[in-house]
């Protein structure tokens, strides 16, 4: 039997229940496929879920998230980390509703022409909602792949050796159901680590099982280690409690997250002297015990906190300020590193007259 119509046989009597799927025979929502492809990147099911939910409650089509306020929406994604693709799925929404009518067009190359769709969600949402024979390769698919044609050459320099063969499996008819019933296997058989070999149906063709090497598929590069970088963020709190929050650029890494104001990140520790100048007023600055340490995909941060209280009585300041007292902190888009920080310093900085 021709490997997509086993694959395919298994799923129909296997396939995983999932928030965004549709029952079989349903068409699918190109919104729901979008959305839920944007947020699994580098998070899992079980995470998402709620928070698709959540999201569907709130903006139930694309034309409503397209007409929501990026705070809004920055706000809904806390907790999912990697917020450029908060950034990205807003612009992403406004462009399809202003220049393809609100739906998102069936074609890789106009897919990937928006902001925060690549290779791989493209093919996802060409395959999945629109039923195009497209080739969807995520971590998942690989390891199949890896394990299925026995490929030792380590990721990342095997992946496009990956694609092309996964692209030559790629059939034409249920190319939706057959991207997902790829990853599905992935996700529950042909899993990291003690694969179930036994209730594959690529078993008997799969040369990494033949050759007892399945588990050990596929190879991968050592990791190198991540840098540290050191920074010092201030927590100023008025004669009313209220502390100041800042909001990032819009561009970049957290861009447009609330967060304290903080030194530029670099290579070498700050000393507090030298820190305060970056400070956003000239106070009796404090340095709280420890630092607070946080890791992001290719670095790890390491933050001092100075604390100080201040007279100001107003709420002016530089363009982005935010006062806030610490009880309303959640009405605004923290990323973990600043709920981390505010968690840190409210401890220790509990309100008027701490210090």
């Amino acid at each position: 039997m021709h490997l997509a119509q086993a694959l395919l046989g298994w799923y129909d009597r296997h396939r995983r229940r999932l928030p965004w799927r549709t029952e079989p025979g349903a068409r699918p929502d190109p919104y729901r496929v979008w959305l839920s492809e944007i947020m699994l990147q580098q998070t899992t099911v079980p995470v998402v879920a709620g928070y698709f939910q959540r999201f569907l409650e709130r903006w139930p089509t694309l034309e409503a998230l397209a007409h929501a306020e990026l705070d809004e929406v920055l706000h809904a994604w806390q907790g999912l980390g990697y917020y450029a693709r908060a950034r990205n799925l807003h612009a992403c929404a406004r462009r399809v509703q202003a220049e393809h009518g609100g739906c998102l067009p069936p074609e890789e190359k106009a897919l990937r022409a928006l902001p925060g769709i690549g290779r791989y969600t493209a093919a996802a949402i060409a395959a999945i909602a629109h039923d195009r024979p497209a080739t969807v390769v995520d971590g998942n698919v690989e390891r199949v792949i890896a394990r299925l044609r026995a490929v030792e050459t380590p990721l990342p320099t095997a992946k496009p050796t990956l694609y092309a063969l996964a692209a030559e499996l790629t059939p034409e008819t249920r190319p939706g159901d057959y991207a997902q019933a790829l990853m599905d296997l992935g996700a529950t058989v042909c899993t990291p680590r003690n694969p179930g070999c036994l209730a594959c149906p690529w078993r008997d063709a799969c040369e990494g099982h033949a050759r007892g090497m399945a588990d050990t598929l596929p190879r991968r590069l050592p990791k190198r280690p991540r840098p540290l970088r050191h920074g010092v963020s201030f927590w100023l709190m008025r004669a009313d409690g209220a502390v100041l929050l800042r909001r990032r650029p819009e561009t970049g890494l957290l861009g447009g997250m609330i967060e304290l104001p903080t030194t530029p990140w670099r290579d070498q520790p700050w000393g507090l002297a030298e820190a305060t100048a970056h400070a956003p007023e000239a106070c009796r600055w404090q340095a709280l015990p420890e630092p607070v340490r946080h890791g992001f995909t290719h670095f790890e941060i390491e933050l001092l906190v100075a604390a100080a209280e201040t007279d100001a009585a107003s709420d002016g300041g530089e363009d982005g300020d935010i006062w806030c007292p610490p009880a309303r902190f959640s009405e605004h888009a923290l990323p973990t590193l600043t709920r981390k920080l505010v968690r840190y310093a409210a401890r220790h900085r509990s309100g008027p007259g701490s210090g």
